[in-house]
């Protein structure tokens, strides 16, 4: 049925506007089109907040790097995106989500299995070396697979004047007394060790940095649950010229000055070539 337009001027005031009320949305909206567009503007400013509030929450977390113990891969100062879906329990609500269990070789985000003298356990990022039932030892700092010497070109290799029986000759060295092995581990890696191997067992994963010489990883303090993992890495956002530090969890005076220095030094101490570099 063809529309009759009216014009407005036609009809009594109160009856003008029941017309308007009644009409097609069109004939609402150009009627009082300032009113609707910032209704409009503000619905959608709330839709896309709510949207990235659940992303950052649920979805997403931002890490930063703290030290070399993965260089070159990841830097002190990489400040990365990661994803905590990818990784998740399959959830039965959202079947469209691209799930996937842990892989050898995958660099991943997780609880330290240790907790520190707070009893906080902190966040680490690592590669997966071994999964369960792999059986690993090293032999110069090269890692053997299931009998099978691994290539690892993102790994370094020990130099002649760094050389370190324990990290490097894993595990034919016993821990007893090293710096750093905690107590715990000493007696797991006993219990795990088969014909000079060393057995992951189920439900755990063996990770180590890929800057071997300088990381302190499984081999210092064992293996990591997989409820333990959060997630994977995917993207340095944005990388900032940092000075490396070891400390896991600095005090609020070294986080305040650290975040003025990045301020102050923004555009000269931004590796530009590392933004948006993905991490593999």
């Amino acid at each position: 049925m063809a529309q009759i337009a009216y014009p407005d001027e036609a009809f009594p005031t109160p009856l003008r506007f029941m017309i308007v009320a009644m009409s097609p949305k069109r004939h609402r909206k150009d009627a009082c089109p300032e009113l609707e567009s910032r209704l409009e503007g503000f619905a959608s400013l709330c839709s896309v907040l709510i949207m990235a509030l659940f992303a950052l929450t649920f979805i997403f977390e931002n890490c930063v790097i703290p030290s070399s113990s993965m260089a070159s891969t990841l830097l002190a100062g990489d400040h990365v995106m990661v994803d905590r879906e990818r990784l998740a329990p399959a959830a039965p609500w959202m079947p469209l989500l691209p799930y996937s269990d842990v892989k050898r070789g995958d660099v991943v985000v997780f609880y330290k299995p240790i907790p520190e003298a707070d009893g906080d356990h902190t966040l680490l990022v690592k590669r997966v070396v071994g999964i369960p039932g792999d059986r690993i030892h090293l032999r110069d700092g090269i890692v053997y697979l299931n009998g099978a010497p691994q290539y690892e070109p993102q790994a370094g290799k020990p130099t002649a004047n760094a050389y370190d029986p324990y990290m490097d000759d894993f595990p034919s060295v016993p821990p007893d007394g090293r710096p750093g092995v905690t107590a715990s581990w000493t007696v797991t890696l006993a219990a795990s060790m088969k014909d000079g191997d060393m057995v992951v067992p189920p439900g755990h994963y063996f990770v180590m940095g890929d800057n071997r010489e300088y990381s302190l990883d499984s081999r210092f303090w064992g293996f990591v649950p997989r409820e333990n993992i959060l997630g994977k890495p995917l993207v340095v956002y944005w990388s900032f010229n940092a000075v490396e530090n070891d400390e896991l969890k600095p005090a609020l005076s070294d986080q305040v000055g650290t975040m003025a220095h990045e301020m102050i030094h923004f555009f000269d101490g931004t590796r530009w070539a590392r933004t948006l570099h993905p991490v593999q």
